[in-house]
């Protein structure tokens, strides 16, 4: 669909412009990629012993490895190329990727997230693909998403999800690491830690962020239960004296001053914080959380 600006009441298409070299787009999403795509940089054109390099390696907010490919025209077979680096990346220990994500991004980030070796994905960026590459995402068994971008005049850039397929993977057995619970039972755990009135309390919350939107998914992980649309815009952490949400970095009509900031130097994407003590703070902070909401809309 095209992009109008507006002028005195009048729409005016915005032209595409599009990109002369393929690191130039590589360039402008590494450069912002917990902006566009809510991921932690590792590398640019990291080097694989199976000959070539990854374009772009990554790590997601869960832990997860994540390998950026991308593509000019539109007869590339980009989708294959990035099935090999993950073949490879695959078949490394899993020291190896913790080493690299505490190295790059330092130990609060690496503390925080349980690196889930066994959900590895893989992200195409490219301005079209040709019905072989979707044909392929449909029947491949591992996670895939495909974005198709357009660059446009003024520097303005869309990245749109495009047959974006999630397919559970079989379970590989590692023999260092367990495989990863299930998400039910994920969220038994963290809300058997809850004593009243704190069960009461996330399990509030919990129904008044999943009525801000019928899109927005509640994903437990073994640490904190997460609520997304395009990304993570919320996490409830639950202890036993105290219920911690954790939003993202905008600027919020706190009044109250709830709001504390994480450093810098953990590296999360999500480093705002809010604790609840109590039931009556549930609606002051779910105008917070409706603000970070809206950042990723």
């Amino acid at each position: 669909m095209p992009i109008f600006k507006e002028e005195k009441g009048k729409l005016i298409q915005v032209n595409t412009v599009g990109f002369s070299k393929e690191k130039a787009l590589q360039n402008l999403i590494e450069n912002n990629l917990i902006a566009v795509l809510d991921l932690h940089f590792i590398a640019s054109e990291y080097p694989t012993t199976a000959g070539g390099r990854i374009d772009t390696l990554a790590v997601d907010v869960n832990g997860c490895p994540v390998i950026i490919e991308y593509k000019l025209l539109k007869d590339e077979n980009v989708i294959n190329q990035a099935l090999s680096y993950l073949k490879w990346l695959k078949a490394q220990k899993v020291e190896f990727f913790e080493l690299l994500v505490t190295k790059k991004l330092g130990n609060p980030f690496s503390e925080k997230v349980r690196k889930n070796w066994n959900n590895p994905k893989v992200i195409c960026i490219a301005e079209n693909y040709n019905k072989f590459d979707l044909d392929t995402v449909e029947v491949i068994p591992i996670h895939i998403e495909l974005f198709k971008y357009r660059y446009y005049e003024n520097g303005l850039l869309n990245l749109e999800p495009l047959n974006n397929i999630k397919v559970v993977q079989p379970k590989i057995s590692i023999s260092s690491k367990k495989s990863e619970p299930d998400i039910n039972l994920n969220l038994k755990k963290l809300l058997s830690v809850a004593k009243p009135p704190y069960l009461e309390i996330a399990n509030e919350l919990r129904g008044r962020i999943m009525q801000i939107d019928e899109e927005i998914e509640e994903r437990p992980t073994s640490y904190y239960i997460g609520y997304r649309m395009s990304k993570n815009f919320a996490e409830i952490h639950i202890g036993k004296s105290q219920v911690s949400v954790y939003l993202r970095p905008v600027d919020y009509d706190d009044p109250l001053n709830k709001v504390e900031k994480i450093p810098d130097s953990y590296n999360w994407s999500i480093n705002r914080k809010v604790s609840i003590k109590s039931i009556e703070d549930i609606n002051y902070v779910m105008t917070l959380i409706e603000r970070s909401y809206q950042d990723v809309l």
